[in-house]
């Protein structure tokens, strides 16, 4: 497949932007140890651990999310200076800085406690990103591809992979927190690997014959467990929903099981998607899941 497009000369794999996300935490640890596992012959290739105050703290964070602090107004905002936002703004110029990166592709690597498989989670459109989700399905059939909010600019993102001039998250779940699980650790792994061989198949004009299309996710809001008037929960999600991460909603299907014995049926008049179903990171804003649209890529 003939591919004339800007190179990939510099990569970085960031593990830990989540402290307690044990993973991308190993599995970047395993690349520093044995960099022959993410070399190749037409980029260079470094790790970044991003959030080792939390990691040693056994917490998502110390004081905010850091995967929320990359929007280019927060990073030049010198009143943004806890410790996330200074570690952001430390990353921001290892690795960016962001808009004119000494990075080419940022892979950042996290985990979910929902069930949502491997992830490849993409933040922008264009050439690039279609190739690599053509690439991924070809390699991980069983792998999801998430478009998430890519019509938002790159400078309005406020996710640490958008430092990189390209980048993206590699999303594996179920995980609980603070626990490894072989199983995730080797997808995460697996998808990590076909990224970087498709960065090189790219950069040497030598990708295979990729599907003509595949099939996404486009984020469309979030919905939060029912509340009262105070603020407590009144209810749970559905067992019929739970663990059941991209699989169709339908108008009318319960979504929500009251403590009274009631249900809250989805009211909506589409057919939606739901993903990081009970995402326990989230219960602290009451989150109950994300629902999507299902999109399709067409890959060149």
């Amino acid at each position: 497949m003939n591919t004339a497009h800007f190179p990939i000369r510099t990569v970085a794999i960031v593990g830990g932007t989540h402290g307690n996300e044990f993973s991308g935490i190993y599995l970047e640890k395993r690349y520093r140890q044995q960099p022959e596992l993410m070399t190749r012959s037409s980029f260079s290739c470094r790790t970044l651990f991003a959030n080792p105050e939390a990691h040693a703290a056994n917490k998502r964070y110390v004081q905010s999310d850091l995967n929320r602090q990359f929007k280019t107004a927060d990073l030049a905002n010198p009143l943004l200076s806890n410790y996330e936002q200074s570690r952001a703004k430390v990353i921001n110029a290892e690795l960016g800085p962001k808009g004119a990166a000494k990075t080419d592709f940022v892979i950042d690597l996290h985990n979910t406690t929902s069930n949502m498989g491997a992830c490849l989670i993409l933040t922008q459109p264009g050439r690039i990103y279609n190739l690599l989700a053509g690439y991924v399905k070809l390699k991980m059939p069983d792998a999801v591809i998430s478009r998430d909010e890519d019509h938002f600019a790159a400078e309005d993102h406020a996710l640490l992979c958008t430092v990189g001039t390209f980048g993206v998250i590699v999303e594996v779940g179920p995980q609980p927190q603070s626990v490894l699980r072989q199983d995730v650790l080797e997808q995460m792994h697996e998808m990590t690997q076909h990224i970087l061989d498709f960065i090189e198949l790219y950069n040497t004009n030598a990708l295979p014959e990729l599907p003509k299309r595949v099939e996404a996710f486009r984020y469309l809001h979030s919905i939060k467990l029912p509340l009262s008037a105070n603020g407590e929960r009144l209810g749970m999600v559905h067992k019929n929903i739970q663990d059941r991460d991209y699989q169709p909603i339908e108008p009318g299907a319960p979504l929500f099981a009251l403590f009274d014995g009631s249900e809250i049926d989805y009211d909506g008049t589409e057919v939606v998607y739901p993903t990081f179903i009970n995402e326990a990171a989230y219960y602290d804003n009451n989150l109950a899941m994300s629902l999507n649209d299902k999109v399709w890529i067409d890959v060149e």
